[in-house]
């Protein structure tokens, strides 16, 4: 009896220290870092488990980039044209109006400069537009615009006009007014012209003139009409003194007379008809423009003053004249 006892117990205490062992194990597992689950996504197979790679035998040459298929700008470059318009860009010709200037181009150049007339008539040859074009003269000249005594500013009255009609305001009063609109000014008077400009932003005319007298009160439009080039000056003829005739300043430039201003540049740029006048008689406005802007030469000027006239249409390319 003792001895079945005594081997009862020695079994008793190898389960519970098999039990004791297995409860150690368990706790050992779950303190070990688990593995975070992933759920597949809707409609996709679970990717199987990764498996560690054989060794191989011989090493695999590393693998050459593959190119990409838009080549990216090095710093410093503009990036890849964009489809659409781009700002500050020509839209696209066509392949005749391409074929067509070219074609212009190698006869300017392997004629050179030419008169005037033979200038005009290349004009109406080359014209490719419904409507009628207006005859532009472009002077370069040998001035320097950031200097105040070498400002080239005036206005020329053209012979036979610039072909269309325009639209005449004068602020005068008094016994002005009547003359004004009898020579054919559109508008003429003072206090209620002003008043309508200023509270209304009215600027339905073309040309304002003023009379000496009334610039104290025209000169409250500055800020309106000088950004928009219309403000009366004398260098630009639009102011009528008092020993002149208000009806003959409305009526030269109801005829015609340009104003011109050189740029920053140097340039003066002025329209001198429409390209369905005669030969002869664009030719006369051609040569009296050239001939004022001539006469208004400043004497600090040193060298050649006029470098180059050039004639063009509204859309057609430019013609080198001789003068």
């Amino acid at each position: 009896m003792a001895k079945k006892q005594t081997e009862s117990a020695e079994v008793d205490k190898a389960a519970k220290g098999a039990k004791a062992k297995a409860a150690k194990a368990t706790d050992a597992k779950d303190k070990e870092p688990k593995e975070p689950k992933t759920r597949p996504a809707k409609g996709k197979e679970p990717a199987p488990a990764k498996t560690a790679p054989e060794a191989s035998p011989e090493p695999k040459a590393a693998a050459v980039p593959a190119a990409s298929a838009a080549p990216t700008a090095a710093p410093g470059e503009p990036s890849a044209k964009k489809r659409g318009k781009q700002p500050g860009q020509a839209p696209a010709r066509g392949k005749k109006l391409r074929a067509l200037l070219k074609t212009y181009a190698e006869k300017t150049q392997a004629q050179g400069p030419m008169p005037v007339k033979r200038a005009v008539q290349f004009l109406k040859e080359a014209r490719r537009s419904k409507f009628d074009e207006t005859v532009e003269i472009h002077m370069a000249l040998g001035i320097d615009a950031s200097q105040n005594d070498q400002m080239v500013r005036g206005s020329v009255p053209l012979p036979h006009g610039i072909g269309k009609s325009v639209r005449v305001i004068v602020f005068c009063q008094g016994d002005n007014v009547a003359k004004a609109k009898e020579a054919g000014a559109d508008w003429a008077g003072s206090d209620e012209l002003i008043k309508k400009i200023q509270q209304e932003s009215w600027l339905d005319f073309d040309v304002a003139l003023a009379t000496q007298d009334m610039m104290g009160m025209v000169s409250r439009l500055g800020k309106i009409l000088g950004p928009r080039g219309l403000m009366p000056t004398p260098k630009a003829g639009t102011v009528v003194t008092a020993g002149s005739d208000v009806g003959a300043a409305v009526r030269e430039f109801k005829a015609g007379k340009v104003e011109y201003r050189a740029d920053k540049g140097g340039n003066v740029h002025a329209g001198v008809g429409k390209l369905s006048f005669d030969v002869d008689k664009l030719a006369e406005n051609i040569s009296a423009f050239v001939d004022q802007v001539r006469a208004a030469k400043p004497s600090s000027v040193k060298g050649h003053y006029i470098k180059s006239v050039t004639l063009s249409a509204t859309m057609s390319p430019g013609v080198p004249v001789t003068i």
